[in-house]
């Protein structure tokens, strides 16, 4: 299959024996740990999923950490398009196995990214109902907040958001992610 060639490539950089020598439950609880502790401390829920990422299987991606930040809350912190957290899951996984350059222009279909991010997505539809950033809010406030107004992100701030609310989000998100990835990779 011609992007299981590309895919090759991209994981030449990467130390794939130092990744396979921890448990798949270590990796896993550490992918939420560190998704957890970056959002609670660093804030910015995208970013914070593709730095675990980064972070748990060693990967060096500066450039893909930076472009995910303007994907935090829901877009901007606008709360109205889809959750930080999930956006950044789908594009570390869309970086690692998504359609490159070459393919783009010769119009290759490369479905590997397709196919491996549906799963991350419906694990978040099952676990909050939605994947905009407000209604994600909704389930775990029981309201959501206007990120934008300074009112409100104290609101946000007194109800949790960054101690608990959003860092479990983040954490979960960012165990999904890991457990695709460790899947995909186990078997390159």
């Amino acid at each position: 299959m011609e992007c299981d060639i590309i895919v090759s490539e991209i994981f030449k950089k990467i130390d794939l024996k130092q990744i396979r020598s921890i448990s798949k439950v270590e990796m896993l609880e550490r992918a939420y740990q560190i998704g957890f502790e970056y959002e609670r401390t660093r804030y910015g829920c995208s970013q914070s999923v593709v730095a675990a990422i980064e972070n748990v299987f060693g990967f060096d991606f500066p450039d893909l950490v930076k472009s995910s930040y303007p994907l935090a809350g829901g877009v901007a912190t606008t709360t109205e398009g889809t959750c930080g957290a999930l956006s950044g899951g789908v594009l570390i996984i869309g970086y690692l196995f998504g359609r490159d350059r070459e393919e783009f222009k010769k119009n290759v279909f490369n479905r590997k990214a397709l196919f491996i991010s549906k799963p991350l997505y419906d694990k978040f539809i099952q676990e909050y109902g939605t994947c905009i950033c407000k209604g994600v809010q909704k389930k775990i406030f029981n309201r959501s907040f206007n990120l934008l107004d300074k009112e409100e992100m104290k609101l946000f701030e007194e109800a949790g958001g960054h101690k608990e609310k959003c860092p479990n989000v983040v954490g979960k998100c960012s165990t999904w992610v890991a457990e695709i990835i460790w899947n995909e990779i186990i078997n390159i």
